[in-house]
This record gives structure tokens, sequence and C-alpha cells, in this order.
């Protein structure tokens, strides 16, 4: 792993109390559940947070594994995150594909073993990049295991949340995302019914995913008359949240202080000065669904896709502009603090000696008589070279046709062999992540350098120690974007823009025969040779060469100036 993150995926956080892995090392890696009450949860949680079972019900005890376990022989566990309610959740490796997953783990005859198969096969069904995908579900063994993403460098909202409230512009991103994502997978039939912040993951980029969805609920055993209605409240409450840094229910959660007590809910323009206020309304729309909202004017929102249309009705909210530090106030030094204009600080009696003006320069005799010395030769030098000018000419004359026709020299005519031919850029019909030893880092940010949006990346995670990926063996050959121009074409040129300057980066392209290139070899016709690319990586070939497949190969990043490096590619143009 490149690193350790506070935002790995898993269960989302029951209670509003802090988590015992949290307790141990001060880092939250899984998110899930760690007490059997709800404080702090909303209404709909509380009342169906066990799913009616009753608290003194018995459960069959967690799986009793052991970090170096395998699991169908590939998944490989590391680190047990939670064990709770007769499950457990760990941090693993899947040894086949060489990359960090989660794990969650219950026996086959546990009373809840059958819905979070059939949760997890249906939210792996989903495949949706917003939500933290599901890679298996199995029951082997009198084991059930569910398999799922594990993202090193994603934030929890917890953590955001705890730094205080959000801009304007973070909190609409926020409500318009979770809302669009959670409208998507309720036409699908899927909920997730435990929407707290330790269930929204913020990556790198600022695109926010979402983690259990289905599962989360299948595990806890947690069901809801009105699903719709409890997703969209939770999305309001996550809002409420943001704008005010407070929890909007009595009790304290998620690190969260609660309302005053005997107020009910209030808008959060009331709680903070200086809320957006139409964010402010759109909190109260989506939270108070059961009676009379905060908004006068606007009906409640009671299902995520009714909140959808409410976030895209208003006025769009934009990033706040950058603050620049002023440069210090100009100061005068000694030297440009003259005395031109200002009051003599000596008494006017004293008086400066008034010096002999020199005379002006050779106009003695002696000096006239250089001047005209020095004007004589000069006029004798032009002569001469206007002479030597002439014949010169004449010579010139002689030796040309007598037809009068002048030839044009060698530069005149390659002039226009010599020109530049013009390029433009080829259509793209795809692209893929380079991964020539099987292991990939952002495939679904791959889209983003061929989408011609300079504001979206792919960007590497953080790693360190090394530039060369952090010297990990399965990034010893780097990694970087396979372009695919659908089908064999000229290629003259390509033109990368970076997403940071120094990373070191070659580019080249496949053989025209070649159907599905994935190796260094593969690449055998060199466009740009190994360079240390600025934030542009522009190159115009000579010669064409013809090729279905270009790749631009980082194999070192820059530093971040903490220590770490990193880097990545904005957008990719081929040249044709």
């Amino acid at each position: 792993m490149a690193e350790r993150s506070t935002a790995a995926v898993d269960v989302a956080d029951n209670s509003g109390d802090e988590p015992l892995t949290a307790k141990a090392d001060e880092a939250t890696t899984d998110g899930t559940a760690e007490a059997e009450d709800t404080h702090g949860a909303s209404p709909q949680d509380t009342e169906n947070a066990d799913g009616g079972r009753k608290r003194s019900e018995a459960v069959p005890a967690s799986p009793d594994l052991h970090s170096g376990h395998k699991l169908a022989g590939r998944y490989r566990l590391e680190e047990c995150v939670t064990r709770l309610d007769g499950f457990s959740s760990w941090r693993a490796v899947d040894e086949k594909l060489r990359r960090a997953v989660g794990v969650h783990l219950l026996t086959a005859d546990h009373p809840r073993a059958r819905s979070v198969l059939a949760a997890a096969r249906s939210s792996a069904l989903l495949g949706d990049p917003r939500f933290v995908q599901v890679l298996d579900a199995v029951e082997e063994n009198d084991l059930v295991y569910v398999v799922h993403e594990w993202l090193p460098d994603a934030t929890e909202l917890t953590a955001l949340l705890a730094a205080g409230p959000m801009e304007a512009h973070d909190a609409y991103q926020l409500v318009s995302q979770l809302s669009q994502a959670m409208a998507a997978a309720h036409r699908e039939g899927l909920s997730h019914l435990r929407l707290t912040p330790g269930a929204v993951l913020r990556s790198s980029t600022g695109q926010y995913r979402i983690r259990g969805l289905a599962v989360n609920a299948a595990l806890r055993g947690i069901t809801a008359e009105h699903p719709l209605r409890t997703d969209t409240e939770a999305i309001g409450a996550l809002l409420y949240a943001a704008l005010t840094h407070r929890w909007p229910y009595e009790d304290d959660a998620h690190g969260l202080a609660g309302l005053p007590k005997g107020l009910g809910l209030i808008a959060p323009d009331q709680v903070r000065a200086g809320v957006h206020r139409g964010l402010s309304e759109l909190a109260m729309r989506a939270l108070a669904n059961d009676g009379a909202t905060a908004s006068r004017q606007e009906p409640p929102c009671t299902t995520p896709d009714e909140l959808t249309k409410a976030v895209a009705a208003m006025p769009r909210i934009l990033p706040p502009e950058p603050t620049f530090t002023a440069p210090p106030a100009y100061q005068r030094t000694t030297y440009q603090q003259g005395t031109y204009g200002r009051p003599s600080s000596h008494p006017s009696a004293a008086t400066q000696p008034v010096l002999p003006v020199p005379p002006a320069p050779l106009q003695s005799r002696a000096g006239r008589v250089l001047k005209w010395t020095v004007s004589a030769l000069l006029i004798a030098a032009l002569g001469l070279g206007s002479w030597q000018l002439a014949e010169a000419l004449l010579d010139r004359t002689k030796g040309s046709d007598d037809t009068g026709v002048t030839e044009p020299n060698e530069d005149d005519k390659n002039k226009d062999d010599k020109a530049a031919p013009s390029t433009e850029p080829l259509d793209i019909a795809g692209a893929t992540e380079f991964m020539p030893d099987g292991s990939g880092i952002k495939q679904r940010e791959v889209a983003n350098t061929v989408d011609g949006n300079r504001g979206t990346h792919w960007v590497t995670p953080r790693y360190k120690g090394f530039a060369n990926f952090g010297n990990l063996p399965q990034r010893k050959q780097g990694s970087g974007i396979i372009v695919d121009l659908g089908k064999v074409r000229d290629v003259s040129g390509v033109d990368v823009s970076m997403y940071r300057s120094g990373q070191t980066t070659t580019v080249s392209a496949a053989s025209p025969d070649a159907t599905a290139p994935s190796t260094t070899a593969d690449f055998d016709q060199q466009i740009v040779k190994r360079t240390v690319a600025g934030s542009t990586l522009k190159e115009t070939l000579d010669k064409p060469v013809r090729t279905r497949y270009v790749l631009i190969h980082i194999t070192e990043l820059p530093s971040d100036g903490t220590g770490g490096y990193r880097g990545g590619i904005t957008d990719i143009s081929v040249l044709g």
C-alpha cells in the first residue's frame, strides 16, 4: 500500500460514539459501528435500528479468525478493524490482483447471513462509481464474506466536519452529488438506510463516494417503512451538519454537538451566522418531512429525486475567489530619499562654494585639430568601402546569365518543403490505465483524461519515500494512460496537459497490427523520448507514425512538498 488512510471502506457508524478502533490508534479505518445504542440517530433510524430484533436476542459469535488467514486462497486478512454483533470487518490484501480490499465476515448460520449476501450481490450489480463497489460475495466453509473496495486516498466526511463548517460551494457539491447518487440507487430498488458522515468519503479530486449501500443495513438488520424518505432525511442531516457544524437532533453524534434541548429543529441560518440562505432552506425541506417545514413557500423533499431537482433549481454556487497576500509596502532607501523639493535642514547662511564650470570638450586649439583629423579619416574610409562594394556588384553582374533571370537560393526553394504540416486533434475512442504489472491505480478516473475538460484529472495516490511510485514491486514499471483511436491512424504528435509539473514521462505508439497492447514492449514507436515534463507535454513529429494505440507512460512522480510523491494527467490530445 502506498499509505495508510483513515478512509477505508466498510459499514457506516451506527452510533454517535467514538469507534473502538479510533480510541485505540486515533484512526477509524472502517467506520463500522461498535455500540448497540442509536445515540444521535434520526427518528426513523432509532425506530428501526435493529430491524425489530430485541436487544436480548442472542446472535452467533463472530468468526474466530486471525491475521494471515486466507479466504478462497487469495484474500489474506491483515487487520481486524471491527468485531461486533456477530460479524467482523477486516483490512485484507487480494494476493491475486495485489491490492488492498475490505472484508466483512460472519458465520453462515448467522440470522442475517442470507440478507447480507442478497444485499451485497444487488449492490454489486449497480456498478455506479459514486458508490464503493462490492467485489465479491461468497458463502464458503460455513462462512459468509463480502469483499469490497478499499480507498486509501479518500477522506471520511466525519473528519471533514470535525474541522468546522464547510464553505457554501463545498456544501452545495455535497448535497448535489449525494442526492444524485441515491436517486440513481433508488431507481434500481436499492436503499442505504444508514447514510451517516461515516458512510461518505471524499476523494482527492473532490468527488464524493458512498459506502455500505444496502450491505450496511443488512449487517445491522435495519429496515425502514419509507426507505426513500429515510435516505432523503439522512442527506438533509449531512447538509445541515456541513452548514452549521451541529447535528440536527438534540443528542450529540458523529463528533458533533446536537441542538439545544427543547428548541426543536431550527433552520441552519438561525444556528450560525453567514449560512447560505438557499442551502439552509434546502436542508430544512429535506429534514422536516413529517410536518410543516421551515420553508413556508416550498414543499418538503421526500425522495432523493425531488431533492436532486430542488438542487438543480437553485442558482449555481461558485467556489470562493482565491485570496492573494498583498505585497509589503514599498520602502524607500536612503539613497532614494534625496533633498530635491524638500527644505534644507542646514541654516540658510551656510552657502556652498561655487565651483568653476569646466570648459567644453574639444574647444581648445589641439581639440579642434583632432576633431578635423578624425572626420577626414572617416570620410576616406566611407569612400573606400563604397568603391569596393561597387566593384563587387559589377563582378556579380558579369557572371550572371544574359537573360537577367536570377535563380532562387536553396533556402527559398526548400522553404515550403520545410514548413511544418498543420495538425489537428484526432477523435479518441477510449482510454485505459497502463497496468504492466496487472494492478490498477485509479481506473475509474481514466475517462477524465480524454473528456476535454481541464477541470477533471486522473491522479495517482500519494506515495511516500520514493519518486518511482513508492518503490513498490507492483509499480516498478510506473503507470500511465493508453489512448485508443478506434482504428489505425497517422499520428503526427501529442499535446498532453499534466496534472503537475516534474513527472518523468515518455510517449510511444504501438505497431499498426497491435490489438491489445499492455506492456512497454508492445509500444515500439517513440513519439516523445524520456523527459521531465512541465505543465504540458507537446511534440510534433517530422514524419507521422501509423498506430491505433498511444501510451503516455509515467515512471517517476514529482514531490508534493510534504515528503510524498504524486502525479497525474489532466487532458490528452493526439494530433494527426
